[in-house]
């Protein structure tokens, strides 16, 4: 099987890695073409110009950062790609765009499957991801060499769409997990504990989950070398409320994420991981407004 990646940046990156590790990798592309040019130095695997670098390609894969990127991908890809291929995208996106994609390539005879992923840069280096996976299940069969070089959990969730849905309910979850954390470490600042102590024993109990584990010592000193942007997560949050105001919910913890994410990137502060929440809980970081 020959199969190409999209989207080079620091979870394509590592899958791509995985998927040449198998022997499955051919081409890669990006935006900022010396990025794909270094990569398939690298690699020894091609480095794309255009859609046409995929022409060959049984399964290509896509990780970017815009709904827009996808859609202007995809629609070049249909264009190259042989019928019965299958492009599978792992960016975060809205559920309609997962819906415009599939029936892009659907007219060319060619699968899609919106599959985003979680589990962090950590997940991708180390080949752990939760894969979501939203299409028919014959495509998902296809697409299973790419996805097991990379996934510790593939699940099909569901027809196209089902996918992104499932990622805006991992994403509602992951911001209230931080907020939480944030909000508890800032406590334990405060009353002076000694973190060394402190983050041990909160992994031991009911509180430990990954993001204090991933997370926690590095946000108390303050580094906050991404990780998953603040930006990014804004993204996320924005489609999730979308999804969750369509779906008649009024979700409390999602705003309060969406505005504190918010906050961090009008502050500038949107390259920085999501672990720099815990300055807004400080008090360390001036509200929107407060110049």
């Amino acid at each position: 099987m020959k199969a190409g990646f999209i989207g080079l940046g620091a979870m394509g990156a590592p899958m791509a890695r995985h998927l040449h590790a198998r022997g499955l990798l051919t081409a890669v592309g990006n935006r900022t073409q010396a990025k794909a040019d270094a990569l398939a130095a690298e690699l020894g695997v091609r480095a794309a110009r255009s859609a046409d670098n995929f022409a060959d390609c049984v399964v290509v894969a896509l990780c970017v950062s815009l709904d827009a990127d996808v859609l202007e991908n995809v629609a070049a890809l249909a264009q190259v790609l042989k019928r019965g291929a299958v492009v599978v995208d792992h960016s975060t996106v809205s559920v309609q765009t997962a819906n415009r994609a599939a029936a892009l390539l659907a007219a060319e005879g060619i699968g899609f499957l919106d599959a985003p992923v979680s589990g962090g840069v950590e997940g991708a280096r180390n080949g752990r991801l939760s894969v979501m996976a939203g299409g028919d299940a014959e495509v998902l069969e296809r697409a299973h060499p790419v996805l097991d070089a990379y996934a510790a959990r593939i699940s099909h969730m569901g027809a196209t769409g089902a996918g992104q849905a499932t990622k805006a309910v991992n994403q509602v979850l992951v911001a209230g997990i931080n907020e939480a954390v944030c909000e508890g470490l800032a406590l334990g600042e405060k009353l002076g504990l000694d973190p060394r102590v402190l983050l041990p024993t909160l992994m031991a109990g009911a509180a430990g989950n990954w993001f204090l584990d991933k997370r926690g010592a590095t946000m108390l000193e303050s580094r906050f070398e991404p990780g998953f942007k603040n930006a990014h997560m804004l993204k996320d949050l924005r489609i999730a409320s979308a999804i969750a105001g369509s779906a008649g919910l009024q979700l409390p913890t999602l705003q309060q994420a969406l505005a504190d994410y918010a906050e961090l990137v009008e502050r500038r502060r949107g390259e920085e991981d999501t672990s720099s929440l815990i300055d807004l809980k400080r008090g360390g970081a001036r509200r929107a407004g407060a110049e």
